[in-house]
């Protein structure tokens, strides 16, 4: 019954090894993946913002955009508390001769707005960096089209809210100039962001659970069985 059971155990234990080695080795390569988008985001800040033309961008690249601002097509994108204001991000298609719109994340604004937010007019270059859409799911919160309030970056479905014909499939969202004062509203980013990158972690847990899990079956099989107990069973002294 031994080897069978060891059989069972190999049997059992070998499809788990598989598993826990694919996910860490896809953790690597994510840790891989994010390493690079790191490095190219920090070259990017550091860099000069390069035009923006007609080909999409790599995602967090830093542009230029030329245009004019449609504020009468304004809406508000997310939730965000800063100190103790609610507030939202603030979205304004950029018009572009010869190009879709753009969709421009102009910065944080508090929802109940008390002073006058800075509109300019006429045409502007704006510097910003490369937002890609936020990817939909079953739990996201739903969108309040007729009001203009969105909650997942989607910039076709907010740009067929907005009644734009062409919408370009990415966003920017602009980044503070030097002079730009304190306490501005809408309040610009002031870095391009650092996605956060705990692959290294996470290829270290799955490839410890299946070094575990080896140990465990070197253990096992290395076991030797009990030998048996040969010894005679005891009389009954009841017995005739």
């Amino acid at each position: 019954m031994l080897p069978r059971r060891r059989l069972l155990l190999l049997l059992l234990a070998l499809p788990v090894l598989a598993v826990l080695l694919a996910l860490g080795t896809w953790q690597v390569q994510r840790l891989h993946w994010k390493t690079d988008l790191l490095e190219r985001i920090a070259a990017a800040e550091a860099g000069p913002p390069l035009p923006l033309g007609v080909a999409p961008p790599p995602d967090f690249a830093k542009v230029e955009a030329r245009g004019r601002f449609d504020h009468e097509r304004e809406a508000l994108l997310g939730l965000e508390v800063r100190g103790t204001t609610m507030g939202a991000r603030l979205l304004t298609p950029l018009l572009r001769p010869g190009a879709p719109a753009l969709l421009v994340e102009r910065g944080w604004v508090p929802l109940e707005r008390t002073e006058g937010l800075d509109r300019p007019e006429g045409e502007v270059a704006v510097t910003g960096y490369v937002r890609p859409p936020d990817p939909r799911t079953l739990f996201s919160p739903r969108d309040d089209t007729a009001g203009r309030r969105f909650y997942t970056f989607d910039p076709e479905a907010i740009g067929q809210a907005l009644g734009l014909e062409a919408v370009a499939p990415f966003g920017l969202v602009a980044l503070a100039g030097p002079d730009t004062p304190p306490g501005a509203l809408p309040a610009p980013a002031r870095s391009l962001p650092r996605p956060n990158n705990p692959h290294l972690g996470y290829a270290i847990t799955w490839y410890g659970l299946a070094a575990a899990l080896v140990g465990v079956l070197i253990a096992f099989l290395r076991r030797r069985p009990a030998p048996a107990d040969r010894r005679p069973p005891p009389e009954d002294p009841a017995a005739p």
